[in-house]
């Protein structure tokens, strides 16, 4: 019997968003305190650690340099660590592992190298990203800093933080709806009225079955790009860090041939991953009565899933994209030219 795979949640956010704070908080719900927390922190010395260790005694913190780096196999030796130490017994059980990021930290690489990692994905199960950003200063942040605006990008779930510092509800309703811009998808809590342990239990990177699989891919929340026409024009955004980020679906009507589908896919990812922040889709495929479910971040195709059931009564194949830098057009061409070859897509 293969052992039970550890969830592991990626928390980030940028300089200032208050992941220390909304971390003890967490660790303080009689739930959650067998939490393995990772922190990284860039620098010499260490000090988000020392305002976290009181709350837990699972806290192993990766210093010297940043974990969206230099520290990927440090970041991969100590999780292979954690686990052999739970298994025999030289640290307590933990149900969980969390990883807090420093605040300039572009989380890509690290959900890449999290999905990759052979061990990692036997003794761990990545749920996905979880972000914080300050209402006070998160418009300023976005338009200032690309990492926040990457950090909102990958997320699975936003949290707003420090709302009782900001009581001005139209700015609370702007920068809610840039997030929307540039993640469409994205569901967005308020820290306050939600529980920590609740918004960690929210993170969904992968989907379940029935009406989870529909929220987790949230179509109809992206610009549709019905068959193979146009693409949905950019957002205008004056010129802000969030232009360089577009998000759109593509939706084909009638079932695909899985094996082309995969072929364009791993095209994408292998020549164009480092502008692909995230690839998500329910497809229809030929031959098969389930639908499947693709997921890929920039270079990591994650295997095809067959999910139990349609979530909807929608059998359209349905391709969510959000990429940065990328011109929308040459993925449109790509996914025609490979869905048309040989058994394409119009075959029944």
């Amino acid at each position: 019997m293969s052992p039970r795979r550890i969830p592991i949640v990626l928390l980030t956010g940028f300089l200032g968003a208050g992941k220390t704070t909304w971390l003890n908080r967490l660790l303080r719900e009689p739930g959650f305190a067998s939490t393995a927390v990772v922190i990284n922190e860039l620098g010499e010395v260490g000090i988000d650690h020392q305002l976290v260790r009181h709350a837990s005694d699972q806290v192993t913190v990766l210093e010297n340099g940043c974990l969206c780096c230099v520290m990927n196999g440090e970041l991969i030796d100590t999780l292979r660590e954690l686990y052999l130490k739970r298994v025999k017994d030289e640290i307590p059980e933990f149900e969980r592992v969390l990883i807090e990021t420093t605040g300039l930290a572009d989380p890509s690489p690290v959900v890449g190298m999290l999905s990759r990692d052979a061990f990692l994905d036997t003794y761990y199960r990545f749920d996905g990203v979880l972000t914080l950003v300050d209402v006070v200063n998160g418009m300023a942040t976005l338009d200032t800093h690309f990492e926040a605006v990457k950090q909102v990008a990958m997320a699975d779930r936003v949290a707003l933080t420090k709302g009782d510092l900001m009581e001005d509800a139209d700015t609370v309703d702007a920068l809610i709806a840039r997030i929307k811009q540039i993640n469409p998808g994205i569901e967005v809590a308020d820290a306050r009225c939600v529980a920590p342990g609740a918004l960690i239990g929210g993170v969904q990177r992968r989907p379940g079955i029935g009406s989870d699989a529909r929220r987790w891919l949230a179509a109809e929340r992206f610009a549709a790009v019905k068959g193979i026409g146009g693409v949905a024009p950019p957002p205008t955004t004056g010129g802000l860090h969030d232009g360089r980020v577009q998000s759109f679906c593509v939706v084909f009507d009638e079932p695909v041939q899985r094996d082309n589908l995969r072929a364009a896919l791993e095209m994408l990812c292998a020549f164009r991953g480092e502008h692909l922040l995230r690839i998500k889709g329910i497809v229809n495929a030929i031959g098969h009565e389930q639908p499947l479910v693709v997921h890929a971040v920039q270079h990591t195709l994650y295997p095809i899933e067959t999910l139990d059931a349609w979530p909807d009564d929608d059998r359209r194949t349905r391709l969510v994209f959000i990429e940065r830098d990328l011109d929308a057009e040459f993925i449109r061409l790509t996914l025609q030219n490979f869905v048309q070859a040989g058994n394409g897509i119009f075959t029944s």
